[in-house]
């Protein structure tokens, strides 16, 4: 029946981390060998890490890279299987992302990438450059240690695919997936039979779906093998890589690797019938007639090597779930299933992505925890729980027996004989979790007497007893007051909140509101350094920021307050997104004082309780539509204008067109006011492109004309024009 067993994996790289990205690679070749795989294939860059950015152009890189294949290659890691494994290849000193195809010690080709990613966080092409040579190989001569290890001198570089005894095997690179005119089209209808996809592919809300629908209806259409590898975890940056490996034949779905998870490798294998694969293409007539006149690229023979399983008591794959392209979304707990593919729910997205994100920072930057201050807010709420769900995960990991993470939650912690405890009476499911969040969460509520409420302090204290946090309340009236007495008696003037003077100034007023804000972050790095003192234990803890990706780009925040830390979780999820988080929470974590967090009215809680405050009666405009100013501003590119119309059609039924001109103009004066604030953000989890990042993702200015003249003239005219009443029409 031509068996094969083929072999992909996530694994969790590390930018630089060059003994750690062996290991692994090194790991979950011998697994796929274990489990009878003829072919492996690893994610984008595996060697080096994806995210070294501007290391690719240092020459270290290139050469360690070289080093760490010379390794691989020296000893019997590569025998009897192909192994398809990404790394940066200089070529005729030029940078090329490629992958490497290694058998039997030897090096077969070298695969460079032909579409470059260059959107949103990616700018691939500030440090490789495209193979625009389709279809056609040159040689490529080997750095001397790679000589001295496979005793080649040169090797075939460029689009090629491999033919061995039985079949025939292609490479496509992450970003060749989403172009127009993808790769695997052409290398299909060329007769190949596996296609294998090393990617670098990040974490979005939402996005999973859409990747694997590429791969899904490719194979629907085009018959064959394909293959995704992807990287798992925080290699060094904003990003997450959410893994999701897949193995799909002819449309469905054979084998699928976890999106979110604490292991750093993962292998998954699927025995695949090559001739399922002829009698698809072979019963498609255009297909047929397509691929009779399809070059393809230029073929590389191995057919010394064969892949065929010889065990006749092995069996194909039997696909996951049935495919069918019209099949609608099935929802269950927290996954969907759409066609053929599970997937997490955008709230459990929301929790899971940032949590494992936070569980690789913290293990690999050396601190022993994290201080969060707790409001009892939805925002610093959301945060809290995504650490709690991390010490979940953790927990899960080191219950079912994963040492490394064992290992590392003890390096964390500096105890090396803990062991969280098990519930064994199914009394308290989260009793693990808790234990570790006790020692790694420590939560602070800092309020003013005289503005902060007892429900906002009650909410955070119950969060942080069920998460298992270490939490302190704190009260920070003499702090305060020290500031503003130390500021009157050099002034002789002493400001007034607006509810305590009506004649004072707006000045006054904001000030004093910064003045708690800004202490907060103070006193958040004095106990973040403290505490692990106080509790007789070494280290230091990471301060988390909690500011929303509305209030980001809105700039509703004070700048250096405790907005500001050393992370943030939730930087760019939309205040919508995280409320329907917390209630998925609740339910999913038992931590039922979420429920009354998902409901309160949102509150800075910065003036006295005469006057209540509320967050969008400071704005000047709803959550709900800050969301919608911020997706056309950010998702849909729209300036002033553009975006008055977008709204005007959305919204022109209920609102006459002045009001929402309006609104438009009120929200630019103070995206523009604000807009410096962006260059100072917490370094935040990129959860969607959604994002006001000035550093790696939104390269807008920060100085704009806060008027916008010619803009609000324009729309103001346009406004005007909608405002009078429609021509008559000659028409009966």
């Amino acid at each position: 029946m031509d068996l094969v067993i083929v072999a992909t994996c996530n694994l969790n790289q590390w930018a630089l981390d060059f003994d750690g990205n062996k290991h692994r690679i090194v790991t979950s070749i011998k697994e796929a060998k274990e489990k009878g795989a003829k072919y492996r294939l690893g994610p984008e860059l595996e060697v080096c890490g994806y995210g070294c950015e501007d290391h690719y152009l240092e020459q270290d890189t290139f050469h360690h890279c070289d080093e760490v294949l010379a390794e691989i290659l020296s000893d019997d890691t590569t025998d009897g299987i192909l192994c398809d494994i990404g790394m940066p290849v200089r070529h005729n000193n030029v940078r090329y992302n490629c992958r490497i195809f290694c058998l039997d010690r030897k090096i077969l080709l070298i695969r460079p990438k032909m579409a470059m990613a260059d959107d949103g966080n990616y700018r691939e092409s500030r440090y490789f450059t495209t193979w625009k040579n389709t279809n056609q190989i040159v040689q490529h001569a080997l750095s001397p240690i790679l000589r001295e290890k496979t005793d080649q001198q040169f090797v075939p570089f460029g689009h090629g695919c491999i033919r061995t005894a039985n079949t025939v095997i292609a490479a496509e690179t992450c970003e060749e997936l989403w172009t127009p005119l993808s790769p695997h089209i052409e290398q299909s209808l060329a007769g190949v039979e596996i296609i294998g996809n090393g990617s670098g592919s990040h974490h979005q809300l939402r996005k999973l779906d859409t990747r694997f629908n590429y791969i899904v209806n490719a194979t629907f259409k085009c018959g064959g093998v394909y293959l995704y590898a992807n990287q798992k975890g925080c290699d060094g940056g904003r990003l997450y890589f959410d893994g999701s490996a897949l193995i799909v034949c002819n449309g469905q779905v054979l084998a699928q690797a976890s999106q979110f998870s604490l292991r750093d490798v993962e292998v998954i294998c699927a025995t695949v019938s090559l001739e399922s694969v002829r009698s698809k293409r072979a019963s498609t007539a255009s297909l047929m007639e397509q691929s009779s006149s399809t070059p393809g690229p230029e073929v590389i023979s191995a057919m010394e090597f064969d892949l065929e399983v010889k065990d006749p008591h092995i069996f194909p794959t039997v696909p996951l779930f049935e495919f069918s392209p019209d099949a609608d979304d099935k929802i269950e707990n927290d996954r969907r299933l759409i066609n053929g593919c599970l997937y997490h729910t955008p709230e459990a997205e929301c929790v899971f992505g940032p949590a494992c994100w936070l569980w690789d920072y913290l293990r690999r930057s050396g601190a022993g925890g994290y201080f969060l201050p707790l409001s009892g807010g939805a925002d610093s709420s959301a945060v809290a729980t995504i650490v709690g769900a991390m010490c979940c995960l953790v927990d899960f990991e080191v219950q079912r027996g994963n040492k490394e993470v064992l290992t590392d939650l003890r390096n964390i912690l500096k105890i090396n004989d803990f062991f969280p405890e098990k519930d064994e009476h199914g009394q308290n499911p989260n009793l693990g979790a808790q234990q570790i969040a006790n020692l790694l969460l420590h939560t602070c509520y800092m309020g003013k007497k005289d503005s902060s409420t007892d429900e906002t302090e009650t909410r955070a204290r119950m969060l942080s007893a069920e998460i298992g946090g270490y939490h302190q309340t704190l009260f920070i009236d003499t702090v305060y007051s020290a500031i503003v007495n130390l500021f009157a008696a050099i002034t002789n003037e002493t400001p007034h909140f607006l509810t305590d003077n009506p004649a004072g100034t707006h000045a006054e007023d904001l000030a004093l509101q910064n003045i708690q804000a800004r202490v907060r972050m103070v006193l958040s790095y004095l106990f973040a350094s403290l505490l692990p003192w106080i509790r007789k234990r070494k280290g230091f803890l990471l301060v988390l920021s909690s500011a929303n990706v509305d209030e980001c780009l809105r700039g509703y925040m004070t700048k250096y307050d405790c907005s500001s830390g050393d992370l943030n979780p939730i930087g760019s999820i939309s205040k919508g997104d995280l409320k329907r988080m917390l209630i998925w929470a609740s339910k999913t974590f038992n931590y039922s004082s979420l429920e009354s967090v998902a409901v309160a009215t949102p509150t800075a809680e910065l003036r006295p309780n005469a006057k209540p405050q509320t967050d969008e009666e400071d704005m000047g405009m709803s959550y709900e539509e800050l969301g919608h100013f911020g997706r056309l501003r950010q998702l849909n590119r729209c300036g002033p204008v553009s975006m008055f119309q977008r709204l005007y059609y959305q919204w022109g039924r209920t609102l006459d067109a002045q009001a929402i001109a309006e609104k438009v103009q009120r929200f630019f004066k103070f995206y523009a006011i604000n807009r410096h604030k962006s260059t100072t953000l917490t370094p935040s989890y990129h959860a969607e492109q959604y994002s006001p990042d000035d550093n790696r993702f939104d390269h807008r200015q920060f100085l704009y004309k806060t008027t916008w003249d010619w803009q609000f003239r324009k729309m103001n005219a346009l406004a005007e024009t909608l405002m009078s009443p429609p021509i008559p029409s000659n028409d009966t």
